[in-house]
């Protein structure tokens, strides 16, 4: 039976930089299927709360707990940046790279990455040096490089900030693929249409807080706070 990672309890989760509060403190649980996103404006601590969950940021005080040992979380979850990191090999090697750090043998991963890139759209670049491909590229080859360890949960920081209409589609079909598979979702997005399109819920932060929690049809047809208001209108937040 494979155990499973998550409800994730965030508790009182608070982060300083210079003595400054960036984030928290911040208490809730991740927990159920699909996809949440987190709204918010720029620096309002998305992409740090993304980061502590994953376990690239410390917390300064505060705890973040797993239904299994921190050493079984971490194999499975995977985080994606805005910017991929590509490394200097082939596309197929890229995508197989995971797995052979994990001890599947150079020949089997080499073979899931081709299958994984077929699912992604890159079959055809598979020889390609991953350094040379289109923004949207990147973002496929970093996408099945993460999926291909078959993570319980993923997290996307932006993963369609820099990316033209064509390519958002193909990462938001991607995201739904692995959504049905069973992989749980937690995404930023400054893009209200994407929330829409793929949330089943919305985290809503502003100067460091979670602000609000809720059903993506409740928070866009009637959220709660005043800041989530202001925000869906457009309005500049302090």
């Amino acid at each position: 039976m494979v155990n499973r990672l998550l409800p994730l309890s965030v508790d009182s989760l608070t982060i300083r930089r210079g003595g400054r509060v960036i984030l928290g403190p911040i208490s809730t649980q991740l927990s159920g299927d699909g996809i949440t996103i987190l709204l918010g404006p720029n620096g309002s601590g998305k992409t740090t709360l993304l980061k502590a969950m994953h376990g690239l940021e410390w917390p300064t005080s505060g705890k973040l707990i797993w239904s299994v040992s921190p050493d079984e979380a971490r194999l499975k979850q995977a985080f994606v940046f805005q910017a991929p990191t590509i490394l200097r090999r082939t596309v197929r090697d890229n995508i197989a790279y995971p797995l052979i750090l994990r001890g599947t043998s150079r020949s089997e991963a080499r073979s899931k990455a081709e299958a994984f890139a077929e699912r992604v759209g890159l079959a055809h670049l598979l020889a390609q040096p991953g350094m040379v491909l289109s923004g949207g590229e990147k973002q496929k080859l970093a996408l099945a490089r993460a999926l291909i360890l078959a993570p319980q949960v993923l997290f996307l920081d932006e993963p369609c900030a820099n990316l033209d209409g064509r390519a958002t589609r193909d990462i938001e079909w991607i995201l739904t693929e692995a959504k049905s598979a069973g992989t749980r979702i937690v995404m930023s997005t400054h893009d209200l249409g994407q929330a829409r399109r793929l949330a089943d819920d919305i985290w809503f932060l502003n100067a460091g807080k979670l602000v609000e929690q809720a059903p993506k049809d409740a928070f866009f047809d009637a959220p709660r706070s005043a800041e989530a208001r202001a925000y869906l209108r457009g309005d500049l937040l302090p």
